[in-house]
């Protein structure tokens, strides 16, 4: 989000641009194999969690949720279209299930309507993943479609990709759930 606030602030929440010292918390949950599970990756490890920390820190794209001073998951939010934003997020599993992701993606998604003239929000999220789309339907977002085998999440022990299935939800503006 260019020209924006740098920091957002929700009840229990700041939401920060990112800084390259925020790696030892980003090690901490992009390591866990439960918290990496539906994401496009591997488990992390602390070289690439030092450059994760740089690289988010550097874009507009990554944005660090805080409770507190701990870094306990990351917004994803970018403009891929004229008016049109996707938003992924990933948390800490000791954070999970007590609002936090609800918290954060609703301050955010506010913001982009707000402030940055949004009309429409989406997501994608694996089909087994539960938390994230129901996370989705508890913000107002509609099932839009199921794509088949459009994202691999793993590989096989060969090296091959294994092809997934994602959900896509989205909310517009008008929706006015928010």
């Amino acid at each position: 989000m260019k020209g924006t606030e740098k920091t957002i602030k929700t009840q229990r929440l700041i939401i920060r641009k990112f800084v390259p010292s925020d790696w030892r918390d980003l090690l901490e949950y992009l390591s866990d194999p439960r918290v990496v599970k539906y994401e496009p990756y591997e488990p992390i490890n602390k070289q690439q969690s030092i450059e994760i920390a740089k690289s988010h820190s550097e874009s507009d794209q990554f944005w660090a949720v805080c409770l507190k001073n701990k870094v306990i998951g990351n917004i994803y939010l970018e403009e891929v279209l004229e008016g049109s934003w996707e938003i992924g997020f990933v948390f800490h599993s000791d954070y999970q299930h007590q609002g936090y992701g609800y918290e954060a993606s609703l301050g955010m998604i506010n913001q982009v309507f707000n402030q940055e003239g949004a009309h429409r929000v989406f997501a994608e999220c694996h089909p087994e993943n539960q938390a994230s789309w129901k996370l989705l339907e508890k913000l107002g977002f509609k099932k839009e479609g199921h794509l088949r085998k459009n994202i691999f999440f793993n590989r096989t022990e060969e090296g091959k990709p294994i092809w997934q299935d994602t959900l896509v939800y989205g909310l517009l503006k008008e929706d006015g759930v928010l």
